[in-house]
């Protein structure tokens, strides 16, 4: 009997006729096409061979005309080993390029940014470090994506110490600069400041700490950071590095116990680590608190219930008002910070992209209202400008 023939595509062109996202990814989401002609003899002898050795020299030469005769100032790296991906987690490299593809799209449509997505087959610390140092030449900045804490900290640090060209691990950095943005319209839109607020983390990953960091630089009265074994405070002795570091820089009000424990009289809910927090735990917060649940696609407090306590809502869910979306930071961080040819992204760049983001809406503010759209095309060339200033103000600009 013949051995059963089996096309290896009929399940991926099955996939296309029932849901078009893989009709859309057919062949992926971005190509290279060149800036320059070549249409004859003579511009492939200027593109190419012989013409090209003459830039060459001059680069050898001036190495820092590299930035002017390359891609190299208006293009960044985004970097993955695929341990964290979207809600998906630790789906390897080759799994992750989709993503990794969308990010680049993301970075071109909105920020006006190149960038070409680099998957890495090593999860190893030492190893991203050295090879995206070893890649960093081709590149103006590095966009970190997708890797897991505890190590995607160290990584940054690590490339931030050993490259002269930005760093940004968006997944903590962009969502931080969203938050503040849209805490700073909450409280302008409701009469009150950052320092009379206390607030409450969910979530003492990636972006819990880096939302907990921009929010003390940014003077507000107390935040406290919860994991699974409840609030993160210096008595505990079963925390890592990361966490009591940060233990080291909240909880100034000493709160011990579980989420609920610290929720009661809270303020402001910052939700970055999924599962359900108990309604009869939001009853407990302070009176006109928001409540910013982002994870996605389920929120730790559903909108229905948070409009129950809250005076604002914010989600991570683009079905909802207030998207807490990081598109609306990265493409104009990196753009701002390409622009100056800046040495790396500070923390004065990072809230000054959140000022420059919170005030693009400051004359429409509703409770429905804290934060612009991702398609509202004032949004990247405000927080180009605004990072831009910032990387010359404090040092890191080299034009």
């Amino acid at each position: 009997m013949a051995a059963e023939i089996i096309n290896p595509r009929s399940d991926a062109d099955q996939s296309e006729l029932i849901d078009p996202a893989f009709a859309l990814h057919r062949g992926g989401k971005m190509e290279i096409s060149a800036t320059v002609p070549v249409r004859d003899r003579d511009d492939l002898s200027l593109a190419y061979t012989p013409g090209v050795a003459k830039v060459c020299t001059a680069i050898a030469e001036q190495p820092e005309l590299v930035h002017d005769y390359t891609w190299k100032s208006q293009v960044v790296a985004v970097v993955t080993d695929g341990t964290a991906v979207l809600g998906l987690g630790d789906i390897g490299p080759e799994a992750s390029l989709p993503v990794m593809e969308g990010k680049a799209i993301l970075f071109k449509q909105f920020g006006g940014v190149d960038a070409v997505p680099i998957a890495l087959d090593t999860t190893d610390t030492d190893e991203i470090v050295d090879t995206v140092v070893r890649l960093a030449p081709s590149f103006g900045g590095i966009n970190l994506e997708d890797i897991s804490a505890p190590r995607c900290f160290e990584i940054e640090r690590r490339l931030q110490e050993r490259l002269d060209i930005p760093v940004f691990h968006d997944d903590q950095h962009g969502t931080a600069v969203v938050t503040l943005a849209a805490l700073r319209n909450a409280t302008v839109l409701t009469g009150r400041s950052l320092g009379e607020l206390r607030a409450v983390i969910s979530g003492a990953g990636a972006a819990g700490v880096a939302i907990a960091k921009i929010l003390v630089e940014a003077g507000i009265g107390d935040v406290a950071v919860t994991d699974r074994r409840g609030v993160v405070h210096s008595g505990r002795t079963d925390l890592t590095d990361v966490k009591r570091e940060l233990a080291g820089f909240t909880n100034k009000a000493g709160i011990t116990g579980t989420l609920e424990d610290a929720l009661s009289g809270a303020d402001v809910f910052i939700g970055v680590s999924g599962g359900t927090v108990p309604e009869a735990a939001v009853a407990t917060m302070a009176k006109g608190a928001y409540v910013f649940a982002m994870a996605n696609p389920n929120p730790e407090i559903h909108p229905d219930v948070a409009h129950k306590y809250a005076s604002v809502v914010a989600t991570g869910r683009s079905d909802y008002p207030n998207q807490i979306n990081n598109v609306l930071a990265f493409p104009g961080i990196f753009a701002g910070a390409l622009q100056v040819r800046a040495s790396r992204i500070t923390e004065g760049m990072k809230i000054a992209a959140a000022e420059a983001l919170a005030a693009v809406v400051h004359d429409e503010l509703s409770a429905d209202c804290v934060i612009p759209s991702p398609f509202d095309p004032r949004v990247a060339p405000a927080v180009t400008k605004a990072v831009a200033a910032a990387a010359r103000a404090e040092g890191v600009a080299r034009r």
